[in-house]
C-alpha cells in the first residue's frame, strides 16, 4: 500500500498496516463504508460467508490475555478449548482488558498490531476459505489473510475452537 494511502487509514489501522507490511503480507487493509463490528456486518458488507470472518477475541487465562482467531460460523467452546490448548479456564476479556492487551476496541481487534503479541489460537475451520477477512484495528477496517498466513503471522496454533 502506498504512504498516502497507509496514512489516510485510522490510527489503529496504521499500525496495523505497518506490522502487515514488515510481516511481509501481501493482503492491505481497507476502509468499508459500512460497520464490520460482526461477523454478520462484515460478511454483508464483504459479500462472502459468515464463516469467512477471522473473528478476534481476547480471554483472559492464567492470568494473562489470550487471542483466539475464530470462524465467524460459529462460538467458541471455552472449555473444550482451553482443554486442547493445555491453558487454565477461559474467560472472555472486559472491554478495557481487550483495550489495554491490544490497543484496540472490541468490535475491530486485528490478529497483530498490539503493544505486544498475545499467546494465539487460530481456529481450524478457517482452513475452508481459500480467503478470510481479519479486522484491520477499527470496526471499519479489514484486510484479507489466509489461515496459514494467521498462524505465521501471530505465531499461533492451529486447532479447533468447538466441542
Amino acid at each position: 500500500m502506498e504512504a498516502h494511502a497507509v496514512e489516510s487509514l485510522p490510527a489503529r489501522s496504521r499500525e496495523v498496516a505497518r506490522a502487515l507490511a514488515a510481516a511481509g503480507v501481501p493482503g492491505r487493509v481497507r476502509e468499508l463504508s459500512e460497520s464490520a463490528r460482526t461477523a454478520a456486518e462484515a460478511a454483508a458488507a464483504l459479500g462472502c460467508e459468515v464463516g469467512a470472518i477471522a473473528n478476534s477475541l481476547v480471554f483472559v487465562s492464567d492470568g494473562a490475555p489470550v487471542l483466539v482467531m475464530t470462524s465467524g460460523r460459529h462460538r467458541v467452546d471455552t472449555a473444550a478449548l482451553a482443554a486442547r490448548w493445555g491453558r487454565g479456564e477461559l474467560r472472555r476479556a472486559t472491554p478495557d482488558q481487550v483495550r489495554e492487551a491490544t490497543g484496540q476496541a472490541i468490535g475491530g481487534v486485528a490478529p497483530v498490531g498490539h503493544p505486544a503479541p498475545l499467546p494465539t489460537v487460530v481456529d481450524e475451520a478457517l482452513t475452508d476459505y481459500e480467503r478470510i477477512w481479519a479486522a484491520g484495528g477499527t470496526p471499519h477496517t479489514v484486510f484479507p489473510t489466509t489461515a496459514s498466513e494467521l498462524v505465521r503471522l501471530t505465531g499461533g496454533t492451529l486447532l479447533p475452537v468447538t466441542a
